[in-house]
């Protein structure tokens, strides 16, 4: 016979499951308010070759920043979202754009991407653009960025890949 507490604690699990698997479609994302969204700050940053590349280069399309670094869990859980991202929307639409914070630079990021089979421009964060962007309290940090080059939303910590898509489609009114 199931007790009481295990029935009740049974019904508490499916309804939090319930509520953390379509936390998307109840809540279809975190953006802001087109009227409350802030300019992105401008950066440029150097590519895993050594390459300047500016925000600028990506005006006019939805950019997906992602503060990261080889050696963080919810990071590396998080790259097969933004490799299935970029070959869903391409670069016609979307710049996805990894920013990472890893100390050893490029000599450690370069293979790492390799390897790893990252589809997507990776940089390398300076301290100048960390601080523009308000400081990177923890990562990952996801900065999602309009159209228009206004911040449409931050995410810190684990985000899911339905998150992404919810916000990108929106950005891009599909």
């Amino acid at each position: 016979m199931i007790s009481k507490t295990k029935l009740l604690l049974g019904g508490l699990c499916a309804v939090i499951a319930v509520f953390v698997l379509t936390k998307a479609a109840v809540f279809p994302s975190d953006l802001v308010a087109p009227k409350d969204r802030v300019p992105a700050p401008a950066w440029e940053l150097k590519d895993l070759e050594g390459k300047g590349v500016k925000s600028s280069d990506f005006k006019g399309k939805v950019i997906i920043l992602d503060f990261w670094a080889t050696w963080c869990p919810p990071c590396l859980a998080e790259l097969p979202s933004f490799i299935d991202l970029q070959k869903q929307y391409g670069n016609d639409k979307l710049a996805m754009i990894g920013i990472s914070v890893d100390q050893g630079g490029a000599t450690v990021v370069k293979p790492f991407a390799q390897q790893n089979g990252l589809n997507y421009r990776i940089l390398l964060a300076d301290e100048k653009t960390v601080a523009a962007f308000g400081g990177i309290a923890a990562i990952p940090t996801t900065i999602v960025i309009d159209r228009d080059g206004l911040i449409a939303s931050k995410h810190v910590g684990l985000t899911s890949e339905r998150e992404f898509k919810a916000e990108v489609n929106s950005l891009l009114g599909l």
